[in-house]
């Protein structure tokens, strides 16, 4: 869920689609922002931006390599509406905006690489497209093509000292979260989102670091997700995995916490190799075994964590501990952002990205 942000959280959006949610009925008279709703997504429409809701996200990750050698890398767009006047006719008021982070963890050189960006949507080198995944901040990217009935995602991204250009391919079609891309956040209608994910995606990548480049390939995994409300009442934070198995399935899961760190809500979506649904798995326990602490932001991490399922203790271990992201120059604070591994007993399960937030605060919408 991924996820991130502080002052301005991104997940949102509906327009111009063909169906009753668009509807002035479903905005309710006190918000300004219209409720997500039931109702089966329209693909390939749904994969583009839909800038009537608050926000939105479209967030990649990927573990390329192996062993000592092995890199994780993320790229996040985020989509935002502002409550600035619509009817505003200057085509500079900021009523969209624009965000994005791209980060690389080097197991290599035990760093992580990462760069983010802001801006106002309007402007002709910032663009979230409706109708499909086609996103561009100046020389950043993502968008998505069709090739033999196959989705690709194309995308780019740099900073001081690294760049990142790959392609990722879909083996399956998106895993529709929730009810028909409908998901639910808390226990009210109104704290949900819709939700998919595109894993896993076979990734290609060309990663520059420094005065080097070297061509790597990995999988990888893909949320979109949209929304006008994130956290339910008394929520502070959340915590989310994207696994990709190694037997081919994938395992989504998420919690919302409360101020003491207990759980509010939660989720599990376990996926086998031919995209079906496998049962048992909402039983599953959020359980950190450890604590590290920032030493740029201070901040308590619950890491190592485990998940508890019945009898079973599965354990996330991260890629290296500093994976922390500083966002303040952009959407704000800071979050654990990092490339893990999934195993029980010691056996490697699956590899992914786990997603902390509000450990140094309460995440404000």
């Amino acid at each position: 869920m991924r996820p991130i942000l502080r002052r301005m959280m991104l997940k949102g959006a509906l327009l111009g689609l063909p169906c009753a949610m668009t509807a002035p009925s479903m905005v309710r008279a006190e918000s300004f922002y219209p409720d997500v709703w039931p109702r089966q997504l329209v693909l390939p429409q749904d994969h583009g931006s839909h800038p009537l809701f608050r926000t939105e996200w479209w967030y990649l990750t990927g573990w390329l390599g192996e062993g000592e050698s092995a890199m994780g890398f993320q790229l996040t767009f985020f989509r935002s509406r502002t409550r600035h006047n619509p009817k505003n006719p200057s085509r500079f008021a900021p009523t969209q905006l624009l965000f994005a982070h791209g980060a690389v963890a080097d197991t290599a050189q035990a760093s992580l690489r990462h760069a983010e960006r802001s801006g106002r949507l309007g402007r002709a080198a910032l663009h979230a497209a409706e109708g499909d995944t086609d996103l561009r901040f100046e020389d950043w990217r993502l968008r998505r093509l069709e090739r033999a009935g196959r989705s690709v995602y194309e995308g780019r991204f740099a900073g001081e000292g690294f760049s990142v250009e790959f392609e990722a391919t879909a083996g399956q079609p998106p895993i529709l979260r929730g009810v028909d891309g409908f998901s639910s956040k808390g226990p009210r209608p109104e704290h949900a989102s819709h939700y998919y994910s595109q894993a896993p995606l076979t990734v290609r990548a060309k990663v520059g670091l420094g005065q080097s480049s070297q061509l790597r390939s990995g999988l990888a995994w893909l949320d979109h997700e949209w929304s006008s409300q994130l956290l339910m009442p008394g929520g502070v934070g959340w915590d989310w995995i994207g696994i990709n198995l190694l037997d081919g399935g994938t395992l989504m899961a998420f919690r919302i916490r409360d101020d003491k760190g207990q759980t509010l809500y939660s989720h599990a979506d376990a996926r086998g190799a031919d995209g079906r649904s496998q049962s048992g798995w909402q039983a599953l326990a959020w359980q950190p075994t450890g604590q590290w602490r920032s030493p740029r932001s201070l901040i308590q991490y619950p890491l190592p964590m485990a998940l508890q399922l019945g009898q079973r203790r599965l354990e996330l271990a991260p890629l290296m501990l500093a994976q922390e992201v500083d966002a303040r120059a952009s959407t704000g604070g800071y979050y654990w952002e990092g490339a893990v591994e999934l195993r029980e007993q010691g056996r490697l399960l699956g590899r992914g990205y786990l997603e902390l937030t509000g450990y140094g605060g309460a995440l404000q919408l």
